[in-house]
């Protein structure tokens, strides 16, 4: 046993008394993600439970596929899921499908048919959910449930040659029409699907509902502890009946609170109706909660496995809010990311007392969180770039940066002073004619005079071009929860904002897509893919500002 929280949940505590009891000398779990869609931060936290809890207690995870429907799930899928589970920083020990179990969960179902507690029903789906009766009203008996075992055992044998269409007919459980809990209805354990299988092809054209292949699934590979989050709640006591009226090896199944997100889609349905209808770029969009997403933004796996560390595990459902993932992945890039200069919005700098055509390399530090990191050199000039932002004719009081007859700091070079501003026949300022102290580099006053702001920049010739993609919120509401309409009415309009004419310093003219790197002053970036050799395309992760640590201290 390595590497346990301090400060166990009700998990962790059940797998304690468990190993302490004797009732388990190892423990297995497993991770089951269906393949009809990428992993998003909600999979992330089941996945650091699954795999954590086998590493903490020296056991093993399996990572099984419930790939049971053939009409919504690809090998696309299960490549990425495979990807994103070992970008977080874990490994299964075993790798199945429940496909693999297509034949034993056949002769099972044979099996309840032969015992007398399943028959096959012709029943259309929509019939079946009106004969299921309410929470206070019992269900009706189908007219088929009591047909013979041999006439069950002809059908369900003609149903798995394909002889009927789909949804003519279903396999269900005789269980209890009456029963409080509705899943105990009779639920439909097969059904017919004339769909070509990802793995299994044509072979079959009955597919096992989920009720039917998770708790034998988990039977097969011996899983001690089966986490489920609590909407199958409700789904325990089948799970349980089909263990032990087929009468094999029982896990147990144990349910926890999902993860819900201020201001994010948690549904794979909406986030797969967000890729078709083109409303973001792909699975990988960094406006999506992906994790596929998160990583093209920049989010690191540490963080994302420290959010999931702070948010614990309970059976309390909860809106955690999304400062506390963007605080974790602020903490962590402030620790590893190497800074340098961007300037988004340029301004042109002339420096009239500069010597024309004259460069100096000036000392930067790379990270003063971390000294190891070392120093970079960066070209200054007489010609630069600043923020617009940075400049203001007429400034408000207590604004320290650029203005007229004013003088700042440039980041790692000299004092600058605005001598002239000039302006374009719309009245626009598109120059500042600065005059630099050459006894300031480095941004020490041998004279001692004080200067309140200090602005970032680049040299204009030797900066590279860039697109700076910046990202917000994806919905204008922190919870689709009991609002109306549809829920692309709360998709934010400005959740992207690209700026295409940045000036960035040429150190990072041969960085690599997935590098991140605070951009002084104004939050962590990260290089995407769509970069070229002759230009950078980077993402914002996440501002400089750390909103959730101000609530920390305010509570």
């Amino acid at each position: 046993m390595s590497n346990v929280p301090e400060s166990k949940d009700f998990i962790r505590k059940i797998v304690e008394d468990d190993l302490a009891s004797g009732k388990h000398q190892a423990i297995q779990t497993r991770f089951p993600p269906e393949p009809n869609g990428y992993l998003h931060i909600g999979h992330a936290k089941s996945i650091c439970l699954n795999f954590g809890i086998a590493r903490e207690y020296g056991g093993k995870c399996n990572l099984r596929f419930d790939d049971t429907n053939p009409s919504k799930e690809e090998d696309e899928y299960v490549e990425s899921i495979q990807e994103d589970i070992q970008w977080l920083g874990f490994q299964w020990d075993n790798k199945y499908f429940a496909s693999d179990y297509f034949d034993q969960l056949y002769a099972w179902a044979v099996q309840l048919i032969k015992e007398g507690k399943a028959y096959v029903c012709d029943l259309s789906g929509e019939e079946i959910s009106k004969t299921r009766g309410t929470l206070n009203q019992p269900g009706v008996e189908s007219p088929y449930r009591n047909r013979s075992v041999e006439e069950n055992l002809d059908l369900f044998t003609r149903m798995k040659n394909g002889e009927f269409p789909d949804g003519s007919h279903t396999l269900r459980a005789k269980i209890d029409m009456a029963s409080n809990n509705m899943n105990f209805r009779d639920p439909v354990m097969y059904r017919i699907m004339h769909a070509t299988h990802h793995r299994t092809g044509d072979t079959w054209c009955i597919y096992p509902m989920y009720d039917f292949t998770h708790g034998e699934s988990d039977s097969i590979e011996h899983i001690t502890h089966s986490l489920c989050t609590l909407e199958f709640e409700n789904h325990r006591p089948l799970y349980d009946w089909f263990c032990e009226n087929l009468g094999i090896y029982h896990p147990r199944q144990i349910e926890f609170a999902r993860l819900n997100l201020t201001y994010t889609v948690m549904s794979k349905r909406r986030l797969l109706q967000l890729v078709r209808e083109n409303i973001v770029r792909g699975w990988d969009d960094p406006r999506m909660p992906t994790i596929s997403g998160l990583r093209r933004r920049g989010y690191t796996p540490e963080a994302i496995r420290r959010f999931c560390e702070k948010i614990g595990i309970s059976k309390v459902e909860s809106l955690v809010d999304l400062q506390l993932l963007e605080s974790c992945v602020r903490d962590h890039l402030n620790a590893t990311a190497p800074r340098v200069m961007a300037v988004l919005d340029p301004l042109k700098v002339t420096l009239t007392n500069w010597e024309p055509g004259k460069v100096e390399m000036l000392e930067a530090v790379n990270n003063p969180e971390n000294p190891d990191d070392g120093t970079r050199q960066i070209p200054f000039s007489g010609e630069l770039y600043i923020e617009r932002s940075d400049f203001m004719e007429v400034p408000p009081k207590g604004y320290f940066r650029l203005r007229p007859e004013g003088e700042v700091r440039l980041r790692w070079g000299y004092f600058i002073k605005c001598e002239e501003v000039v302006k374009d026949a719309d009245g626009n300022v598109v120059e500042l004619r600065c005059t630099y102290d050459p006894e300031t580099r480095g941004g020490q006053s041998p004279d001692g005079r004080k200067v309140k702001g200090t602005i970032h920049w680049v040299s204009a010739a030797q900066a590279i071009d860039a697109e700076v993609r910046i990202y917000n919120n994806l919905l204008t509401e922190p919870s689709l929860t009991d609002l109306p309409g549809d829920f692309l009415d709360y998709i934010n309009p400005n959740s992207l904002e690209v700026r295409e004419h940045c000036k960035l310093e040429p150190s990072l003219a041969s960085c690599e897509p997935g590098s991140r790197f605070q951009f002084e002053r104004i939050g962590y970036f990260c290089c995407d893919p769509d970069s070229t050799a002759d230009r950078k395309v980077f993402n914002r992760t996440v501002t400089l500002k750390d909103s959730w640590a101000k609530i920390q201290k305010k509570g």
